[in-house]
């Protein structure tokens, strides 16, 4: 199931790594974000209906 990858593994893998540890902060990084601006547009459409 495992290709063989001879002498490049450790860098093949190591990049592997790298490329879904950043998708996965990339991610992380939206989500965060996302809420973050919900909660201030909430925040500023309850100051224009008051």
């Amino acid at each position: 199931m495992i290709p063989e990858l001879g002498k490049y593994a450790g860098p093949v893998l190591a990049s592997y790594t790298v490329s879904l540890a950043l998708l996965g902060l990339l991610i992380v990084a939206s989500v965060l974000r996302s809420r973050r601006v919900k909660r201030e547009l909430e925040q500023v459409e309850g100051r224009k209906d008051g």
